[in-house]
């Protein structure tokens, strides 16, 4: 098991590695891999790699070819690497064994870096619960209904429950609790390496959660012992506690069911386990695990980790979405940029931030652009009256008397969010994740408190959101996308993809989002920009030396109201720059 080096002993906040690729010179291949592309989390080498495949490529689609390849790269390093399995994505796994060193990391992901058939390789990193246990009843829920930092839930309730609707909770699992039991649905436990599952086996269709607790430094040296959080029951209880039963809690959207999805254990989870959860949540096939009966139109993740969306995580998230599920993840606990925290950075997902009763940002709380919106996550320090009340287990290990606690975190925010989504779906069957996210930014109210460095739309209003998307309220956005994946050649001419816009009356509006989905070694040498459809060029990026970094997953806003909406809009891609290339996945226009 790979222990966490670094994990805040108040917050559940994980500890994973940042994904940075810095230009590749004529220099020894380890050379070229930084330290965190060898590290599952910072100061915990890796013991296994996430290999995305070009989709032309035969270890693409032959389990037998990414076997044999994993062995001659393994040969090449001086190392034995074993394919593992394939995740729902269509990535390989492959494993390097416990005794690798960071250098025996290093040269075994420059062999694959080295290689034109594969688009990307990125370690198995680990995550962690994203919140801070604290430690029955409706009265006590403000976040649902108090005027200055509540949602305005209940007014929602008379337009929509959540019926209908299945919401995904990729989380530690469930365990049993009567306030929640007549919503939950068959999950799944994704975690395969039994030192995480506790459970005493991998995969299986059992997403009980046994405990999580862990010992003094039995995840990381310096790290102190924890008991079980029952993380994912909490979360769940948010999200869709039975209401009007006259006992404990109610959910924000009751007549929602729940799947729980296990992929955190001991020590945290895997990107590997968590990426084909989502997969499997969304509708996606996953090798070895049979087709979901209830699949899921919400995710919430509330879990992550340091560093950048990696390319495996992105490409299951896009495909999710593309198959019509609205993700919900947590920003994080760190009081830092969300920009250095996956997967609350990764594009096509409602990125949350945590406000406290006073509806301020709430001290622990990620922020940045990459914020999409806020909701109440808690904040105890003033006393536990001012954390999240939600549904739990009183067992300091294993499952005891089930009870109800008041926790705080961005995980306490997440599920409010997918809560709403799950009512928007109910509501309107036929919303888009596109047209749910917007909904939920566009309705928004301004922050009653401070934030300092961007907390998104502003506060999530449920029943102005939901009364907008049943017909009373703002309209939704219009999403147009285009996923056709252009190639971007090393130091050439400009690439552009087009987006043809119909059907809008007037102008674009002037904060036209433009969202970029770019793979590339070395982002510094890429110009992007928009052409308008009258062949106006708005720049996005500009060439930066400095700038060494892998990828671009972001969304970039434009001031467009001087141009006509319907028309070709294009994306232009240019490589200013030799020694590396990439390719331009998909982009989108929100309007």
């Amino acid at each position: 098991m790979i222990s966490v080096a670094a994990v805040s002993a108040a917050l559940f906040t994980a500890a994973t590695a940042t994904v940075a690729t810095a230009q590749e010179a004529a220099a020894p291949k380890a050379a070229a891999v930084p330290t965190a592309q060898t590290e599952a989390a910072p100061g915990v080498t890796a013991e296994r790699l996430i290999v995305g495949y070009k989709s032309g490529a035969t270890e693409a689609k032959s389990n037998k070819a990414a076997e044999a390849d994993a062995t001659a790269k393994g040969k090449e390093a001086g190392e034995d690497v074993d394919f593992q399995r394939r995740l729902g994505t269509g990535a390989a796994l492959v494993d390097l064994g416990a005794d690798a060193t960071r250098a025996d990391v290093a040269d075994v992901v420059a062999e694959y870096k080295a290689d034109p058939q594969v688009a990307y390789v990125v370690p198995d990193r680990l995550n962690k619960p994203q919140a801070d246990p604290n430690d029955t009843e409706y009265a006590k829920q403000w976040d649902l209904f108090e005027a200055t930092a509540g949602m305005n839930v209940p007014g929602a309730w008379s337009t929509a429950t959540g019926s209908g609707v299945t919401v995904a909770v990729i989380d530690t699992g469930y365990v049993a609790h009567t306030d929640l039991a007549a919503n939950i649905v068959a999950g799944y436990d994704f975690i395969s390496d039994t030192a995480v599952s506790v459970d005493g086996d991998g995969r299986d269709s059992n997403p009980a959660d046994p405990g999580d607790y862990y010992a003094a430094n039995e995840c990381g040296s310096g790290i102190p012992a924890s008991n079980s959080s029952w993380h994912g029951t909490h979360v769940a209880g948010t999200i869709a506690a039975v209401t009007n039963n006259s006992k404990g809690i109610a959910g924000i959207a009751y007549g929602a069911k729940i799947s729980p999805l296990r992929v955190l254990g001991k020590c945290g989870g895997y990107d590997s386990d968590i990426i084909d959860a989502i997969t499997w949540a969304s509708g996606g096939t996953v090798s070895g695990v049979p087709a979901n009966a209830n699949v899921a139109k919400v995710i919430n993740m509330s879990l992550g980790g340091d560093g950048a969306c990696t390319s495996a995580t992105q490409s299951a998230i896009t495909a999710a979405v593309n198959r019509g599920t609205t993700i919900a993840v947590a920003a994080g606990n760190d009081n830092d940029n969300v920009a250095n925290h996956s997967p609350g950075n990764c594009n096509n997902v409602i990125s949350v931030a945590a406000t406290n009763r006073t509806g301020a940002k709430a001290s622990y709380s990620n922020y940045g652009s990459l914020v999409d919106i806020s909701a109440p996550g808690g904040q105890t320090s003033t006393g536990t009256a001012n954390g999240i009340l939600s549904t739990l287990n009183s067992g300091t290990k294993t499952p005891s008397t089930e009870n109800y606690a008041y926790y705080q975190g961005t995980s306490m925010a997440t599920p409010h969010i997918a809560g709403l989504a799950a009512l928007l779906k109910s509501a309107n069957s036929s919303l888009t994740p596109a047209q749910i996210e917007s909904a939920i930014k566009t309705n928004a109210r301004a922050l009653p408190g401070a934030c300092s460095g961007g907390c998104g739309a502003g506060l999530a209003d449920a029943a102005k959101t939901v009364a907008a998307v049943s017909g009373g309220g703002t309209t939704t956005g219009t999403t147009y996308s285009s996923t056709s994946a252009v190639a971007i050649p090393d130091n050439s001419s400009a690439i552009e993809s087009a987006i043809t816009v119909s059907g809008r009356t007037g102008n674009a509006p002037s904060a036209l989002k433009v969202a970029v989905d770019i793979t590339h070694t070395y982002r510094g040498d890429l110009v992007i920009s928009l052409v308008a459809p009258d062949g106006t060029v708005y720049a996005l990026k500009s060439a930066s030396s400095s700038d060494s970094a892998d990828n671009v997953n972001t969304t970039y806003t434009v001031d467009a109201s001087s141009e006509t909406a319907n028309g070709t809009w294009k994306l232009r891609v240019q490589d200013t720059a030799a020694q590396d290339t990439g390719t331009l996945n998909s982009w989108k226009l929100t309007f």
